[in-house]
Formats: structure tokens, sequence, C-alpha cells
């Protein structure tokens, strides 16, 4: 869609408590799953706008309840969710537009330190008031006293079932569940705090204003091991060495942290090869193994 339609975007104003009058529309980046505009107001208020099919409009749900959590603390800037819903056939979420840069080292040092102080904020169990999405992917957080537990059933679990149903890949599903199954012993003294997470911190959902202000979006929220926001900036990269220690500084390393952040990885890996396939199965495979390998070391 290369452009949008005006009764559509009059209808997702109103219902957004927005007068339905529009001063210019321009289409940006929505990733690879949504598409984007930039929404010019005539009072020159600017909003971002995100439309899918209807089918999606749990994920856009939790996506704003999610927002609006990381928000909430203070910790973060979030791009503030101004409404979301259906109108026709399209899911829509509604936000402030918020002026965003690629985050440099000084951006990141300060990244760091906001995320350390979302991470405070904790709950009593892991999981979520309501299941979200990672991608397009249903992430199920039903409410669990038990870390290992959680992560077994609600993350790697999921992920195998869906992946058991593809050509191919039966070897690696079998080994995964093997996994699943040397958790308590691989992770025996596994109780972290539950901590609030972004869900979903590879460096595309990061950025920062432009007086430096460090920005997050698209998360996939939850109370889990903070270490898994960490894994997950691993995974591709992108955050600089000021990003870590200023982290670490309020949160340092745990000795096992090596042998989580496999594990916390190879969730996010596990959803790649279920949406993309390609060597995204393959790297999984490596993490099961080498996972495997250190649970041998330990019976």
């Amino acid at each position: 869609m290369s452009s949008i339609d005006e009764a559509l975007l009059s209808t997702i104003l109103i219902e957004a408590g927005r007068k339905p009058r529009v001063e210019a529309t321009e289409a940006i980046s929505g990733g690879n799953i949504n598409q984007a505009w930039r929404i010019q107001l005539p009072d020159g208020e600017q909003l971002f706008l995100k439309l899918n099919h209807a089918r999606h409009a749990a994920m856009f749900e939790g996506e704003a309840e999610g927002l609006m959590a990381l928000g909430e603390t203070g910790a973060v800037r979030v791009p503030w969710p101004l409404g979301q819903g259906l109108s026709g056939d399209r899911a829509w979420l509604l936000c402030e537009h918020l002026p965003l840069q690629s985050a440099g080292e000084n951006a990141d040092a300060r990244l760091g330190e906001c995320l350390a102080q979302l991470h405070s904020h904790t709950a009593d169990a892991y999981g979520w008031h309501r299941d979200n999405h990672i991608g397009l992917t249903l992430q199920r957080n039903r409410w669990t006293t038990d870390w290992i537990t959680f992560f077994r059933d609600q993350r790697l679990g999921p992920q195998l079932d869906q992946l058991s149903r593809k050509e191919g890949l039966n070897a690696m599903v079998e080994k995964g569940r093997a996994l699943m199954e040397s958790l308590p012993g691989l992770l025996p003294d596994c109780h972290p705090a539950p901590s609030l997470l972004h869900g979903d911190l590879w460096f595309g959902n990061r950025a920062c204003s432009p007086d430096g202000e460090a920005v997050l979006f698209d998360p996939a929220s939850h109370f889990g091991d903070s270490d898994c926001d960490l894994a997950m900036t691993e995974l591709f990269g992108g955050f600089s060495s000021r990003f870590y220690q200023a982290y670490r500084h309020h949160h340092p390393r745990k000795e096992d942290y090596p042998l989580r952040r496999d594990l916390y990885q190879l969730y996010h890996t596990l959803n790649h090869a279920n949406l993309f396939g390609g060597i995204y199965a393959a790297q999984a495979t490596r993490l099961i193994e080498g996972l495997l390998s250190e649970a041998a070391k330990v019976r």
C-alpha cells in the first residue's frame, strides 16, 4: 500500500479522539511485518500509524500494552500509544511520532542506564497479564512461579511444537525436546528476579532522540530473567561496549551468564526458524547441541 485510504485514516483519527483533518502523510518503514505512516496534523502534531490485516489485531493490543508498561516506569522513553483497534479489515495502532536517530556510544551508555532501571521493576512471578506476540508469533505468558518451568513450557515448547510441523526438522526438534528435559539439571539454581523486560531488544528496536534520550519500541514485554534482554542484544549485535558497561554497573554479570545467554538466544533463533526458515534452523541446532553438551557434563 503506497498511499493510505483517506476514509480509513479519518475513521482511525476519530476513534483515537482526534479531528479527522490531516496536513500530510508519509509512508515510512514498518519493519518486515507492518505498513506504517507518519501523519502530520494541521496543528503541527505528528503521529505514527501502523496497519496490518484484522487478524493481527491482538498483536497490536499486546504491543500497545507493552509500550504503556515500559513508559509508565519512567525508566525509558517510548512512543506513547494513542489508540488501537479495528477498522474494516485493517488492524491499527496509533502512537505519538518521535523524531529518532541512530544511537551512538553516548546514547548507548544512556540506554544501558535506562535498561538497568527498567529491570528494577519486578513482579511476584514470571509471565504477563496476557499473551502477546514476538514478531507474528503468539507468545504465551501464563503466570508461573518457577523460571525454568516458565521458559521450558511457554518459550521453548511452543516454538518446537510449531517447528515439528515443518519438513526436515525432526532431528532438531527431538534434540530440542531432550534439552527441555535437561534444563532443571543444566540450571539447577536459576531463580532470577522477575524483571520487566522489553522482550525483543535487538538493535532495530532502539534508537535515540535528537537530544540523546534513549527510546525503545516494538516490545514483547513480560516479566522474566533480566538477562533475556541482554542475550537478545548480543544475538545480532549493534550495541557498543558502553551500553554493557553502563548496564553491568547496576547488574553485574552472573557466572553462568554464557549458558543462560545461549538458552535465551535459542528462543529467538527458534522463532526466526519458524518465521523465516533458512539459516536459523541450522543456528538453532548448533545452540541446542552446545547446550546438550553442557548438560551432559553435569549429569
